[in-house]
């Protein structure tokens, strides 16, 4: 083998090398879809109008966020962070879910420090759209309705100083926000303040200043690797 033939192989070694290490890296965007089988309990707690529209009908229900999940989990809606619903599973997505009960407060911190996973979708100016006038029970609270977990946690969430669509990174991948808002405090603070990555006892706790980001479809091709975020963030909840 020649000289020139062995440096052109190392070479060609050295970009397939890299692009290994790109495709498995975190944040890849690469997550391969789970089979049904393997699928673990992925609780979802959420005023939004992920599983089901506005009306609550099957006619179009779901949407991408929900189909995103699907590829990797069993997807179970739960009503409230009460213990017994806490119970189906060890891990949860609370995306800006409605204001939930001091009990329940404290079920989901127990739930936590006994070992559970949560990603907690904190939206400081939620901008998801709504057909429901203002005060419908129904109609997503225009702030995540925080009763003091995230303090409890050790955490403040911010409102944005100037509201409107950011674009931000969320582990290497561009993620199009929608007045994200900034988390301060004594977890690991990432994303320019966007992430929160907080270890409380046996469990752990992600949480993000912005729900929008789900809304994927609406906020245009900038938001294309939303999902894979998400995805990501939960990733990180199996095996860290």
């Amino acid at each position: 083998m020649t000289r020139a033939r062995a440096s052109a192989l190392v070479a060609l070694a050295l970009v397939v090398a890299a692009a290994v290490a790109i495709e498995l890296r975190p944040g890849s965007a690469n997550l391969a879809p789970q089979s049904p089988s393997d699928r673990p309990t992925l609780l979802l707690l959420t005023s939004l109008p992920i599983v089901f529209g506005e009306d609550f009908s099957l006619k179009g229900g779901g949407s991408p966020a929900l189909t995103a999940l699907e590829t990797r989990y069993r997807v179970v809606p739960v009503n409230s962070a009460a213990s017994a619903e806490l119970l189906k599973g060890k891990m949860l997505l609370m995306a800006h879910a409605s204001a939930q009960t001091a009990e329940n407060l404290v079920a989901l911190d127990q739930w936590v420090r006994d070992g559970g996973r949560v990603l907690l979708l904190a939206d400081p100016m939620l901008e998801w759209p709504s057909s429901r006038p203002l005060g419908d029970p129904l109609r997503p609270s225009p702030m995540f309705p925080d009763t003091g977990l995230l303090a409890h946690w050790g955490l403040r969430l911010d409102a944005p100083d100037q509201p409107g669509p950011q674009l931000r990174q969320i582990d290497g991948l561009h993620v199009l926000t929608d007045s994200p808002g900034t988390l301060v405090g004594k977890c690991q603070i990432v994303s320019a303040g966007l992430v929160a990555d907080c270890r409380i006892e046996k469990g752990r706790a992600i949480v993000i200043g912005d729900a929008d980001f789900l809304n994927a479809g609406r906020l245009g091709d900038e938001a294309k690797h939303n999902l894979d975020a998400l995805l990501d963030e939960l990733a990180k909840l199996e095996r860290e």
